[in-house]
């Protein structure tokens, strides 16, 4: 959890609108519409975090992860590359497949990745939006695993912390840096965790 950026908790507090189902809705800036300059400076606090690993190349998946992992490739200066939801047309037969939960959308997705994309022998940070119960960063460090390469680590703008898929992933040795922890949602009220 990051200390420095209480900007993010503050933005959620005044822009953020709890749904039925703990469905946190942040359109207004992170996943719908988004705040250019916010997400960069959210980006540049990643590149900050992981500064000191050598990380070679990111992976998100689409589509609320891209903005956010665009802003933190930008300022570490490596590719960015994003898993698709849907196999199309313009992709080639030799991919990287994995099983995902979306938690907001209640479904699974099988997520593709071309493998000419994800090369072995690289340290690769995972970037996400949301992290609820952590299933979208285990299916992208499967990629990553398949792929011959290393997960350097994984960063999230907001995590729910109540619903224990961060805290899983670090007991299992991923480093996970959230850049905003809500440890509760009751009625319309949130309360962040600051460790």
């Amino acid at each position: 959890m990051v200390k420095n950026l209480k900007s993010l908790e503050e933005k959620i507090l005044k822009e953020g609108e709890i749904l039925p189902g703990n469905i946190l809705k942040v359109g207004s800036f992170l996943n719908h519409q988004i705040d250019a300059d916010f997400m960069m400076e959210m980006g540049r606090e990643i590149a900050r975090l992981f500064a000191h690993e050598k990380v070679d190349r990111i992976l998100t998946i689409e589509t609320s992860g891209i903005p956010l992992a665009f802003a933190a490739a930008a300022s570490l200066h490596v590719p960015m590359v994003f898993a698709k939801k849907n196999r199309t047309g313009n992709l080639s037969g030799n991919l990287y497949t994995a099983t995902v939960h979306s938690y907001t959308h209640g479904v699974d997705y099988t997520v593709v990745v071309e493998k000419k994309y994800v090369p072995a022998g690289e340290r690769v940070l995972i970037i996400d939006d949301f992290l609820a119960n952590g299933k979208a960063l285990t299916g992208l460090s499967e990629i990553v695993t398949m792929a011959g390469s290393q997960v350097a680590g994984a960063a999230v703008a907001i995590e729910k912390g109540f619903q224990q898929g961060g805290d899983h992933l670090r007991r299992h040795g991923m480093r996970v840096e959230s850049l905003a922890i809500i440890e509760s949602m009751d009625g319309n009220t949130l309360t962040f965790r600051h460790e």
